[in-house]
């Protein structure tokens, strides 16, 4: 019999079924050896020492392969993992059980105006990975970025690895317009991209 991992098929995506994201997963992880290093270079943008007690974002968690990264390089974290999907936080919350209450969980949809309130802060740092390109038309992404500005402290940071397919231009500058101070491009391989953008003022 063909294993889950030969027989998947990761389209059309399904995220509430349980069965259906388990099967991603697992499919997923294989991509981790090329992943977790580009993960780690983001999350080295954040000028915050090791020891530093961060309250972190992490927009579209999935099942938490960013926040264990920013819990492994900032022990005294805590991280909100924002998702839509019920049963990707429900994996996020097996995968991070060791973390004790570390990690906290919000299901909640972008989509949603009221995301913003829904998942508190403020924040030191946010973070997103492989997620914002699914909101699908450019006006959905953009309209997350003065959220995001807006749940950060004064000097947080908005770290995105992302594939950017009209290239990364556009979003520097729908950055800068919602309010951040810095922005750059610290890294790409068209079309993915990592964005560095810090709220300066105050």
């Amino acid at each position: 019999m063909p294993s889950a991992a030969k027989t998947f098929r990761p389209f059309p995506h399904d995220w509430h079924s349980a069965d259906y994201v388990s099967g991603w997963i697992e499919h997923d992880v294989t991509r981790d050896p090329e992943r977790r290093p580009l993960l780690r270079q983001m999350l080295s943008s954040a000028p915050f020492p090791p020891s530093a007690e961060l309250r972190v974002l992490d927009i579209g968690a999935g099942y938490g392969v960013v926040t264990e990264e920013v819990l492994r390089m900032f022990p005294g974290a805590r991280v909100t993992l924002q998702d839509y999907s019920q049963a990707m936080l429900d994996q996020a919350r097996h995968r991070l059980a060791g973390y004790a209450d570390r990690p906290s969980y919000v299901l909640c949809d972008l989509f949603d105006p009221s995301w913003q309130q829904q998942v508190g802060g403020p924040f030191d740092l946010a973070t997103s990975a492989i997620v914002l390109h699914n909101l699908g038309r450019r006006e959905k992404i953009f309209a997350c970025y003065p959220a995001i500005r807006n749940l950060l402290l004064p000097g947080g940071y908005f770290l995105n690895y992302d594939r950017f397919t009209g290239g990364v231009e556009e979003h520097l500058t729908e950055l800068r317009a919602a309010g951040f101070g810095h922005v750059e491009c610290t890294w790409q391989q068209p079309p993915h991209a990592i964005i560095v953008a810090a709220r300066t003022d105050g």
